[in-house]
């Protein structure tokens, strides 16, 4: 009989820790009582409440579109910069650059939130724009802070890389442009498909930076459920919250099915190539030895 160890405990310790308040969240989003602690049956009322509450599915759509833009020019500009790091090792300024790549992932939200709203205020009274603070400021602010992540994960794969691939394409004329789109990319596409799904998770979870450099009918939904819950959580808070697990969890699903669909096509393509080369061998004649010559006395 195999023995309960230690290690085991602390990992279902964790598991109910990370997972038993989402169990708790999605039960009382059914929950037919307006008081959430209350439990008053079993309802989808408040699910269907959400279509008649514009303000909320409002903010909901607003942080989807800020989280699909900072993904795409967080995983833009992160790439990038991971590429400069990692492959042109000497240039003025390389530590600089490092420094400045990383500095928003050590530094306070709230001081990067201060520092863009005083930036996005100046240039306003500099050259006018922009006029207002919305959807854009909302999506440079997040941009600025998730490409650092991008970054980070990029560049730890870039270096990992074999290098002696890419030169031997450019050994065969294509150009530097062609083996950055037709080899890197397909070999870090992993990383870049992490630091997409990160960056989307953080834009959409942020609350300090978006408070800072939105403004009036750019409230997004971590702002929008962060006023309510200062009111009392309401019953339609758990049916979007529910909703939102119930998204990630898909999505979740279907990356993770898809990456094991290709890495089992690779590893048959892989053993295929293997069997052939190996029936290519042992059908291949091999060439009869000669007897060795020996010199007549």
């Amino acid at each position: 009989m195999k023995r309960f160890s230690f290690s085991k405990l602390m990992l279902i310790v964790g598991l109910l820790f990370i997972y038993l308040p989402m169990l708790i969240l999605v039960i009382y989003s059914f929950n037919a009582s307006k008081l959430v602690t209350v439990w008053g049956g079993w309802s989808v009322k408040w699910y269907v409440g959400l279509l008649d509450n514009t303000q909320l599915m409002g903010s909901v759509m607003r942080s989807l579109e800020i989280a699909c833009y900072t993904a795409i020019a967080a995983v833009a500009l992160g790439t990038l910069a991971a590429f400069v790091l990692t492959r042109v090792t000497r240039f003025k300024g390389r530590t600089l650059f490092g420094g400045l790549v990383t500095a928003p992932l050590v530094m306070p939200e709230v001081i990067t939130g201060l520092s863009l709203l005083l930036l996005f205020v100046a240039m306003a009274q500099l050259i006018g724009w922009p006029q207002e603070r919305g959807i854009v400021t909302i999506w440079i602010a997040h941009t600025t802070f998730c490409a650092a992540y991008v970054a980070v994960v990029v560049s730890a794969r870039l270096r990992e890389l074999d290098l002696s691939i890419e030169e031997a394409a450019m050994d065969l004329g294509a150009k530097p442009w062609k083996v950055f789109f037709l080899i890197t990319i397909p070999m870090i596409a992993p990383s870049l498909a992490a630091g997409g799904m990160m960056s989307f998770a953080l834009s959409l979870d942020d609350l300090v930076l978006a408070s800072f450099v939105s403004g009036p009918g750019s409230t997004t939904l971590p702002m929008e459920v962060f006023s309510a819950v200062r009111l009392g959580v309401k019953p339609e808070i758990n049916a979007v919250a529910s909703l939102i697990l119930l998204s990630v969890s898909i999505v979740t699903f279907m990356v993770w099915y898809f990456s094991r669909q290709s890495e089992e096509r690779r590893r048959k393509a892989i053993q295929q190539a293997i069997e052939e080369g190996a029936a290519a061998n042992v059908s291949q004649p091999q060439p009869k030895r000669q007897a060795p010559v020996t010199a007549s006395a």
